[in-house]
């Protein structure tokens, strides 16, 4: 990938994959930057990008990741955290209620559930694309895409509809 091919393509993504970062963590700051760190190691490797599984698919991997390993190392913090403050405020507002309202929901879930079910619905991906994603079975994504719509349902109202319709929830 040229210089001129990866900013166009940084252009391009920039904004959907913060987007389904943020529904995948919760937190849009912390979507933003692992979304940004995630492009900045793609920088080092963009002759090398899989144009195969695309390129998207690799920075959002990379954002996840990085964004699990920050929840590992902040864990015992945040957990000192709540205990003094007694609860964590939400740590980032959504741009809409709705919004808001799904991230509400998706917090709900277990965390595989969350990805696949993002990577799924928002991201638009195959149950065969999300298992090469994630290196979770098939037939494992198809249960958790069950489970986390039966955990779902009773969370969203009608209010999220347009939501839902718009991004195949």
């Amino acid at each position: 990938m040229t210089v001129e091919e990866f900013e166009e393509f940084y252009a391009r993504s920039l904004p959907q994959l913060v987007g389904q970062l943020y529904l995948m963590t919760g937190d849009l700051h912390e979507a933003q930057d692992v979304v940004q760190e995630a492009f900045v190691r793609a920088w080092g490797r963009r002759s090398r990008l899989d144009r195969a599984v695309g390129p998207e698919a690799w920075i959002r991997t990379v954002a996840w990741r990085l964004a699990v390993s920050r929840w590992r190392r902040r864990g015992r913090s945040l957990e000192a955290w709540r205990l003094r403050d007694g609860g964590l405020r939400d740590s980032a507002a959504g741009p809409d209620p709705d919004t808001v309202a799904l991230v509400t929901a998706l917090r709900r879930l277990s965390e595989r559930q969350r990805l696949v079910a993002v990577l799924h619905y928002v991201c638009d991906l195959t149950v065969e694309q999300v298992a090469a994603e994630t290196g979770i079975a098939p037939g494992t994504v198809k249960t958790h895409l069950s489970r986390a719509r039966a955990a779902l349902a009773p969370h969203l109202d009608e209010s999220t509809s347009a939501f839902e319709e718009d991004h195949g929830v």
